[in-house]
């Protein structure tokens, strides 16, 4: 079982006055060359001992141990087990050890001669985890590694450093007893009882140290520069292919907000939409650090977001290391403490002039209004800003892409209703001309045509002609209704007596046998706010439309009754044919029929109940359908505004709508 305790910590516990400083790996690489070259260029016969780390390590410099072992017997390197420089004795003795050793982390080199000592025992340094223990993007390059250690070339402190090491080699290999016992006789002759006096180290090695030190700092600077352009430009490149792939602001929110969020090691980002109707934003996306409070799915409220406020106005970015004078500090203060925000960073998207809405940063910490620390770099604001700007678009172009598919709906519609149209137009004008032209033509070549059958011949003309009549004036009427082009007359008005101006309608005009129509309207029924043509109307067609697909011995039944305290719900129920479940909001589109519009038994247009939902939608209501299914009767609710008061004194009588075409 290796030793888990670091060579270093037991040099510094046995020398307190040591004091260790941080070598780049490139340092450590240069300074155990020079060692060693010394050992090369010298006449001394030293001790020495070393441990690489890692076998790759080790094996670029084999080979100068290979000269070095031409003149010591005493050479010591420690290698990792299960490796091909495992424990052996050849030109110089290699010491396996175990993976959990110490050993693992640390880098030595320990010289002792007669004319020369030196001594650099190192660990690596790891950083503590946690938000800027490591800039993001840096690479794992050794030139990064940075070692915790000391250097010196001090003989008492070497001395130290050699006797630690020495005993690791015999507690891993016991044979090497006699052999490190004498290595230690002529090396180290007696321990040291007094506190060691560290001395001065050559001050040209130390400038050269410095040097190294200083050009490998530099370097890292330039790395760590090159991966943070790296990233950003990865992260710019990430949502330019989100935005390409996918129209949905959703999907290319959740990739800005997580991706900047781990750029910038921000605690929370939030991105939200603007719009100038609206007192609060949904949090559309969010990405947050463990431990933070999650504002997804919460409505961010703009009218006491002070810091959003000012974006509105200024149209520009906002962030906490660049305050402004026209923003309360109390304010600002009270708004960030709710979600214990220290440094926050706002940038608004704008396509245009136009505010679509902003990103905001956070970095939650303990709130402290003395602290001045830089939260946000120019670089981290034109980085956010490219991103604003690349969202901005994607926002422009989902509400293009939404527009248009709005549009080619519409356009499929109208194609639609063209067709259904043409159809109608072509069955329903054709037919009743062809038998009015035909009954013409008999009329006028057939003047000794007996009287009975003249008067079947203009009864014909004059149905086919009020058949032609009410077609025209349907299409008029939806046109209007739908281009908003009427103006409606509100007034209170009964119930009881619009039922009874549009049964009186339909039955003056129907010249079948209608089925029993019954009515049922609850008592002291309030009155209803609403155009009393229209609403008789309505009623005339619906109870028309019963009586069309429901046989003479059916029976037809209309209910009205309060629905809540504001409306009152009128049902026309039928025991006739039916509808399916998946047709019954079919059913109020233009030109529907349920037989279709070419071979259906009854007339009509597929018009009826297209207009009764414009005009119960015009007075605030609401009509819909309801069925069992095929051949089990058919149901037509309607709701109506209650009229305040609910009886007025006195009321005009409603009159059934006449259109002239």
């Amino acid at each position: 079982m290796g030793n888990p305790v670091s060579v270093l910590d037991e040099l510094l516990r046995e020398i307190p006055a040591l004091r260790p400083q941080m070598y780049f790996k490139t340092s450590l690489t240069a300074l155990s060359h020079a060692m060693e070259d010394q050992v090369l260029a010298g006449r001394d016969r030293p001790l020495m001992i070393a441990s690489f780390q890692q076998e790759r390590f080790y094996r670029q410099e084999a080979h100068r141990y290979v000269r070095l072992s031409e003149l010591s017997p005493d050479i010591y390197v420690f290698s990792a087990a299960g490796t091909q420089f495992d424990a052996q004795a050849n030109r110089y003795e290699t010491i396996a050890f175990d993976p959990d050793d110490a050993l693992v982390n640390e880098w030595h080199l320990v010289v002792l001669g007669a004319h020369y000592s030196a001594c650099l025992v190192c660990r690596e340094h790891q950083p503590a985890p946690g938000p800027g223990a490591r800039l993001p993007g840096t690479p794992v390059l050794d030139q990064t590694r940075r070692f915790e250690g000391v250097w010196t070339l001090d003989s008492q402190v070497s001395q130290r450093a050699a006797s630690i090491l020495l005993d690791r080699v015999v507690a891993y290999r016991p044979s090497l007893a006699e052999q490190v016992e004498r290595a230690r006789q002529q090396y180290i002759p007696e321990p040291v009882s007094s506190p060691i006096a560290i001395g001065e180290s050559d001050p040209f090695a130390q400038r050269l140290v410095t040097y190294v030190q200083a050009s490998q700092y530099k370097l890292l600077k330039a790395y760590k520069a090159i991966a943070i352009q790296s990233e950003r430009e990865q992260l710019i490149n990430s949502i330019t292919a989100a935005i390409r792939q996918s129209l949905n602001p959703s999907e290319i929110f959740a990739i800005a907000t997580r991706e900047l969020a781990q750029v910038l090691s921000a605690s929370r980002c939030l991105i939200y939409r603007y719009s100038e109707d609206a007192a609060a934003a949904p949090i559309q996306r969010e990405y947050r650090q463990p431990g933070i409070v999650a504002l997804m799915d919460s409505d961010w409220s703009l009218l006491d977001h002070p810091l959003f406020e000012w974006v509105r106005r200024h149209r520009q970015t906002l962030m906490s290391n660049r305050p402004v004078s026209d923003l309360d500090p109390a304010d600002i203060h009270a708004h960030l403490s709710q979600w214990e925000v220290s440094d926050y960073l706002l940038v608004p998207l704008i396509y245009q002039e136009r505010l679509l809405g902003a990103i905001e940063l956070h970095q939650c910490k303990d709130i402290d209004a003395t602290s001045d620390r830089k939260a946000w770099s120019d670089t981290d604001v034109d980085l956010v800003e490219s991103i604003a700007t690349q969202l901005s678009v994607a926002l422009i172009q989902a509400e293009a892409y939404g527009r248009l598919a709005v549009l080619n709906q519409q356009l499929a519609d109208l194609e639609r209703t063209r067709s259904n149209l043409i159809a109608i137009t072509g069955h329903e004008l054709r037919t009743p001309l062809s038998t009015i032209r035909v009954c013409l033509e008999s009329l006028n070549t057939e003047p000794d045509m007996p009287l009975e059958l003249q008067q079947v011949m203009l009864s014909s003309a004059l149905s086919d002609a009020d058949r032609m009549q009410n077609l025209v004036q349907d299409f008029l009427t939806l046109s209007r209704l739908e281009s908003g082009r009427i103006e409606w007359n509100l007034e209170s008005l009964s119930l009881e007596e619009c039922v009874a101006l549009a049964l009186s309608s339909v039955r003056s005009t129907e010249s079948r046998p209608l089925p029993t129509i019954k009515t049922d309207l609850a008592d002291s029924l309030p009155f209803i706010r609403a155009d009393g043509e229209w609403i008789v109307e309505v009623l005339s067609k619906v109870i028309d439309n019963a009586c069309k697909f429901t046989d003479a011995d059916g029976e037809v039944v209309l209910q009205a009754q309060p629905h809540t305290k504001a409306l009152i719900k009128v049902s026309i129920s039928d025991t006739g044919r039916g509808i399916e479940p998946d047709r019954l909001e079919a059913v109020f589109d233009r030109f529907y029929q349920e037989e279709g519009a070419l071979r259906r038994s009854v007339g009509g247009t597929g018009l009826g109940l297209a207009i009764c939902r414009q005009i119960i939608e015009a007075h605030q209501g609401q009509i819909w359908a309801t069925s069992a299914g095929k051949n089990q009767g058919t149901q037509i609710h309607f709701t109506l505004p209650v009229a305040r008061p609910a009886r007025p004194a006195r009321s005009r009588r409603p009159r059934r709508k006449k259109v002239s075409v």
